[in-house]
C-alpha cells in the first residue's frame, strides 16, 4: 500500500524551529521528485519546497533561506527543518509524491495526510 505519514508539526513561537518528516512506504522516496506543500484556513494549497530524485532542490521566495528539504533514502524519509518561523507560516504542511519535480499541485499523485504547524506567541 502507497503511503506517505508526516509528523512533526506542532506549536512553536516566532523564531522558532520545527524539523518535519515525512515516510514513504509502499514506494521508493528516492526515484521520485518530493516536495512540501502547505494551506492556511480559506486559502488554496501552496508549494513550500522540492526536491528531485538526484537531490536538486527548489524553495518558494516566501522561505528561501529559512526553510531546508532533504531527503534520506535509506530511511526512505524526507524532511524539512524550518527555521525563523513566522505567524504566516501557520498551515497544515503536506508532503507528496510526483513523476517530476514541480510547484504544482496538480503534478504530485501521492499526497499524506498533513501536519499542523501553528506560530503564535
Amino acid at each position: 500500500q502507497v503511503q506517505l505519514v508526516e509528523s512533526g508539526g506542532g506549536l512553536v513561537q516566532p523564531g522558532g524551529s520545527l524539523r518535519l518528516s515525512c515516510a514513504a512506504s509502499g514506494f521508493t522516496l528516492s526515484s521520485n521528485s518530493m516536495g512540501w506543500f502547505r494551506q492556511a484556513p480559506g486559502k488554496e494549497r501552496e508549494f513550500v519546497a522540492a526536491i528531485r530524485w538526484n537531490g536538486a532542490t527548489n524553495y518558494a521566495d516566501s522561505v528561501k533561506g529559512r526553510f531546508t528539504i532533504s531527503r534520506d533514502n535509506p530511511k526512505n524519509t524526507v524532511y524539512l527543518q524550518m527555521n525563523s518561523l513566522k505567524p504566516q507560516d501557520t498551515a497544515v504542511y503536506y508532503c507528496a509524491a510526483a513523476v517530476e519535480s514541480s510547484k504544482n499541485v496538480g503534478d504530485y499523485s501521492r499526497w499524506g495526510q498533513g501536519t499542523q504547524v501553528t506560530v503564535s506567541s
